[in-house]
């Protein structure tokens, strides 16, 4: 038995003395503890992903140099410290093997992602030498993240080459079902090579990604040992039984073996250093969950303090304000309702209502008089006109310079309240309710956003029930529903799911059960809206292909994949706010 010390740390980008600090307490830790071993997470002293400052020279210095702090401050303890190496005009995605105040040998990631959120090939090179350590208690072997995703791959070839322990240091990030596919790929693999599987992973938010922890243990026989919690930084040590390891040896690599001796006695067979294993979440506190620390991360590696959230009595804004309560106290929530003459008085009823439940501060700024003061000028500029879409989306827009000057005036972010249904549709205002910082729900489905509501009442009642059972409504003209312009969001979040994430057509939408025309109108509806999510501020990914940095399609572009008449109203899609 080894023992193993993995340090799930939360690392910013850029923050090298910070990350640096991190990673040295993790080492205090390990050395306190007894570790002979410890993993940390994939380029842990940069950052994940550090993108276009590793084309800084001073920047990759910095990172260079700061691993050699940390090597110095590792004493007995094999440490492994992801970081950017350089030879020459090359960079590598890299794990530095620490040891007795140096860095003995490095292993440099040979599979590199270039898809979804990844763009590695942009900026590394892929490396070619397998690196093992070849111990008095078992042979160790190190590989980087990707490296463990293909079979045959690094992992499997460390396996084959004799590694009964192979250390897989991770930067995932977190989607839906995420944790459910790593398990189960951590056990094929462990059987696959023989050999126990390490993986420690990063957690924390960075931009539009959330990493999600749950660093886990996975014994040679493909059972789970140990499993640390989603979402939080832990640190904790495990016993880990060396595997058989694999007889079959490889020549599809150069190995470079390093000769270690751990400090220490061996752990006992009955030795466990940290619980065995944290159950995993629900899936709806699984979202929640990364959406909480999405928001709190950027806040804070952004030098906010504080959020502005408007609130107009519907669920979007309600469970935006519930999350950064969760996220950030509620002394750091201001929340601003801005009701106008289509407003219902149970909507700001219910706004009140919900406001008083989280604890925050809500401000009244009614917008009747300051529309009625545009609509004046407006139509000495512009003449008479019937009152329609611009008028509208008029009360949307003076909203969002609403929640900016409250952000100007105390320096607070605002966070945006639109979900990835509304998005997917051109459902939102440009410059009204898609102002914002921050856009916490922009990969939720309005479904979902049900569902997390009512998960979250469940641990405690905070929002009005009021606001869940009734009808999604803009209130930017008399009776207005979301049904006026859209299908019933549970036929429209089918069609978006398959047509976003999976990438079906519309036929092969159509064979599962809808009425084809409706299709074709929600596809057109998400082709003419590209040009507005490109303006919408950043949101944290939770779905499989998130707008922006997962899905990538072009503004100018004559493809359509439906060539049916679009609803009028929504051609131009700009609506409502929340």
């Amino acid at each position: 038995m080894i023992r193993i010390a993995l340090a799930q740390l939360n690392q910013a980008v850029g923050d090298i003395d910070g990350n640096v600090a991190r990673l040295q307490s993790a080492i205090d830790q390990a050395h306190s503890a007894g570790a002979q071993v410890l993993a940390t997470p994939e380029l842990a002293v940069p950052g994940y992903p550090p993108e276009d400052l590793v084309l800084k020279r001073s920047f990759v210095d910095a990172n260079r140099d700061a691993l050699d702090r940390i090597a110095r401050s590792v004493r007995e303890l094999v440490a492994v410290i992801g970081f950017v190496d350089q030879d020459g005009d090359h960079l590598y995605n890299a794990a530095a093997i620490c040891h007795r105040g140096g860095v003995i040998g490095v292993y440099r990631k040979q599979l590199l992602p270039n898809y979804g959120v990844f763009d590695e090939r942009r900026y590394f090179e892929p490396g070619d030498e397998l690196v093992m350590l070849d111990t008095d208690q078992g042979i160790l072997g190190v590989c980087i993240c990707e490296d463990l995703w293909f079979d045959p791959g690094p992992a499997i070839a460390l396996g084959d080459a004799g590694a009964q322990v192979i250390i897989n240091i991770n930067a995932s990030p977190f989607h839906k079902n995420k944790l459910t596919e790593r398990t189960d790929l951590l056990r094929a693999r462990a059987e696959r090579a023989r050999a126990a599987m390490v993986y420690v992973n990063m957690v924390g938010g960075q931009d539009e990604l959330v990493f999600d922890g749950a660093s886990m243990v996975i014994g040679a026989d493909g059972e789970l040992a140990a499993r640390w919690p989603q979402f939080q930084e832990h640190f904790g040590v495990v016993a880990v039984s060396p595997g058989p390891g694999g007889a079959a040896g490889t020549d599809r690599f150069r190995t470079q073996t390093l000769t270690v001796h751990l400090n220490g006695r061996p752990a006992s067979d009955e030795a466990r250093f940290d619980k065995p294993a944290v159950d995993a979440l629900s899936p709806e506190a699984e979202i929640y969950g990364a959406l909480r620390l999405s928001l709190a991360d950027y806040v804070a590696k952004n030098g906010f303090e504080k959020t502005v959230v408007g609130l107009s009595g519907g669920i979007d804004s309600a469970l935006t304000a519930a999350i950064a309560v969760d996220a950030l106290g509620p002394n750091n929530v201001l929340a601003v309702a801005m009701p106008s003459e289509y407003s219902t008085a149970h909507s700001l009823q219910d706004s009140k209502q919900l406001a008083a439940n989280l604890g925050i501060e809500v401000l009244q700024v009614p917008i009747a008089r300051i529309l009625d003061a545009y609509l004046r000028d407006l139509t000495g500029a512009f003449g008479e006109a019937e009152s329609g879409l611009a008028e509208e989306n008029l009360q949307a827009r003076i909203r969002g310079n609403l929640l900016m000057f409250a952000s100007n005036r105390y320096g607070h972010l605002v966070v945006a309240t639109g979900n990835k249904s509304e998005m997917a549709c051109g459902y939102a205002t440009l410059y009204g309710d898609m102002a914002g910082g921050f856009g916490l729900l922009k990969d939720v489905f309005k479904k979902e956003v049900y569902e997390l509501a009512r998960w979250r009442n469940s641990v405690k009642e905070i929002i009005p029930q009021a606001i869940i059972d009734k009808a999604p409504s803009a209130e930017l003209r008399p009776d207005q529903k979301d049904s006026d312009s859209l299908p019933p969001y549970d036929i429209l979040d089918p069609i978006l799911e398959a047509y976003i994430e999976r990438d079906e057509s519309a036929e092969e939408i159509a064979a599962r059960g809808f009425d084809e025309q409706v299709v074709r109108d929600v596809i057109s509806l998400v082709d003419r809206a590209e040009y507005k999510r490109r303006q919408a501020p950043p949101g944290p990914k939770v779905t499989t292909k998130a707008f922006g940095r997962d899905r990538r399609l072009p503004i100018s572009s004559k493809w359509r994949e439906s060539q049916s008449v679009v609803m009028p109203e929504t051609v131009t899609g700009e609506r409502k706010p929340r």
